[in-house]
């Protein structure tokens, strides 16, 4: 079935889409002009689309997240080579 009539784009490539990561209706945009003319078929890719669904998201492991932000806080608060040190 068409999604997009401005375009000739279908639910199964949209569908297509979402599997290698277009998992917004403007990435969808972006891959194939779907929603990008008139904008009827915005609703339908939100639709098809749905609430995270997209096989590409993952969620996020907090343990990791905190992990990884720590690191980073630690790195940043060390103090950089002086002049002398890197000259």
């Amino acid at each position: 079935m068409y999604v997009c009539s401005c375009f000739g784009i279908t639910e199964q490539q949209v569908r297509q889409h979402a599997e290698t990561g277009a998992c917004t209706p403007r990435q969808i945009a972006g891959a194939c002009k779907a929603g990008t003319d008139c904008g009827s078929c915005v609703r339908k890719i939100q639709a098809l689309l749905g609430r995270g669904a997209c096989p590409r998201r993952e969620a996020l492991d907090p343990v990791v997240l905190t992990t990884a932000v720590t690191t980073a806080s630690a790195a940043a608060s060390l103090p950089g080579p002086t002049a002398a040190e890197a000259a």
